[in-house]
């Protein structure tokens, strides 16, 4: 959030606020001032608005120095639920939190082969988030909103999909597409900046000014905390990293360019690279790229030598691509996050250590850690869901619809696919 008008600064100061509160729980009054930076008088004074809205409970007291005890706030678990949905290339994955970003459900579906068109899409994600609703036994009026991750260009001011060069998608109107089916509020981003939320609040980047999240899927992108702030850039396309050119006049890429970062450490470049290697291999199951993708990390795992070959040839693309950010941004922690990532694990990780080692400028690369998302369930999903915290915070936030659920609605802009 881009704090603005003095309304915009104040719903900035109370998401702030609750963000510490889900992070502390248990905590007092002086204690949020401290760490926020805001004055007592106003930490007092959002804490009560939140109190209002039942997103807090006062929890007792704590004896303090000298003084009177302290009151005690935390989340009030049962005042809310949130939804997360990431939606990827190959999968749809949705999880249901309460308000202190504890799961409570989740569904977790694969992407039919050629079912990408935005109507099939939609239809997939209204009906898994149905399904984590019932299944949590939530009511659906306890839902405070459902933000959505959708891969590529974003304008979520709008809540359109712009482009998304996977799947072919051009100018879809997600929101209006979902909220024909959803009735409760509804957030659009892309994955960059809900893993670099998700890391922020609970994992790798807590506590960090700056700091890089690498997701590691289908696609490949950087997501940035700059400050100890989300970094968007000027149109909310900060960090599409991997479509930055890593061999001149090499691989072909599905934006249209050769040679991006996501051609050779994507999914899809992984496979071209155990094919190169191994044209025979096992490991490979052509069309199924998380099929590809588990075989090729069991194999390194149990100390394969062509699995750890592949490893290796991705890590020397990936390196080189790491240091690039690493001298440029000069972060505290890079992140290797998202499913492949995960996949690979602590092999890939020793691999693009010692390669970023070779490429980057020694005094960034030193003061610069690089670990494996620690966060155990979706980042993605956790961050998506952050992004319905803070827009139930304001009376309307960014990229927000709210729908009426199935029944008539005005025709949404058309789309191009």
């Amino acid at each position: 959030m881009k704090p603005g008008t003095s309304r915009d600064i104040r719903t900035a100061n109370r998401y702030e606020v609750l963000r510490q509160i889900i992070a502390h729980s248990p905590t007092s009054r002086p204690e949020l001032a401290a760490a926020t930076g805001l004055s007592l008088p106003t930490v007092a004074t959002l804490v009560g608005e939140l109190l209002d809205l039942g997103m807090l409970t006062e929890v007792g007291f704590e004896e303090s120095a000298g003084g009177r005890p302290r009151g005690l706030v935390a989340v009030n678990a049962s005042g809310g639920a949130l939804i997360g949905v990431d939606l990827a290339e190959t999968y749809v994955r949705v999880e249901l939190f309460d308000l202190a970003l504890n799961v409570l459900a989740r569904a977790d579906e694969d992407m039919p082969p050629g079912r990408t068109r935005p109507d099939q899409v939609v239809a997939q994600v209204a009906a898994a988030v149905d399904s984590v609703v019932a299944r949590a036994g939530v009511e659906g009026s306890r839902v405070l909103g459902t933000g959505i991750s959708v891969p590529g260009q974003v304008d979520r001011d709008r809540g359109v999909a712009e482009y998304a060069a996977n799947w072919g998608w051009h100018d879809v109107p997600l929101l209006d597409l979902l909220a024909e089916h959803i009735s409760h509020p509804l957030y659009l981003d892309n994955p960059l900046r809900a893993s670099v939320v998700a890391e922020l609040w609970f994992g790798a980047a807590r506590g960090r000014e700056d700091a890089v999240v690498v997701n590691l899927g289908t696609g490949v992108g950087a997501g940035l905390a700059l400050g100890g702030r989300l970094h968007r850039g000027v149109s909310n396309s900060a960090g599409e990293w991997g479509h930055t050119t890593l061999v001149l006049d090499g691989r072909p890429c599905h934006c249209g360019d050769r040679g991006c970062v996501e051609a050779y450490v994507g999914a899809p470049g992984i496979m071209r690279n155990l094919r190169e290697l191994s044209p025979d291999s096992p490991l490979l199951h052509p069309g199924d790229q998380t099929a590809s993708i588990d075989a090729l990390a069991r194999a390194a795992a149990d100390g394969d030598p062509v699995a750890l070959d592949v490893v290796r040839a991705t890590a020397r693309h990936l390196g080189p691509a790491i240091a690039d950010l690493v001298n440029l941004l000069n972060p505290e922690v890079v992140v290797l996050s998202s499913w492949v990532a995960a996949a690979l694990g602590e092999p890939l990780l020793t691999e693009v250590r010692a390669a970023v080692e070779r490429h980057a400028l020694r005094r960034p690369f030193t003061a610069t850690e690089i670990v494996l998302s620690p966060i155990p369930t979706d980042p993605v999903c956790l961050g998506a869901a952050t992004f319905a915290l803070e827009g139930a915070l304001q009376p309307a936030g960014p990229g927000r619809r709210t729908g009426s659920g199935p029944g008539p609605r005005t025709a949404p802009a058309r789309s191009r696919t």
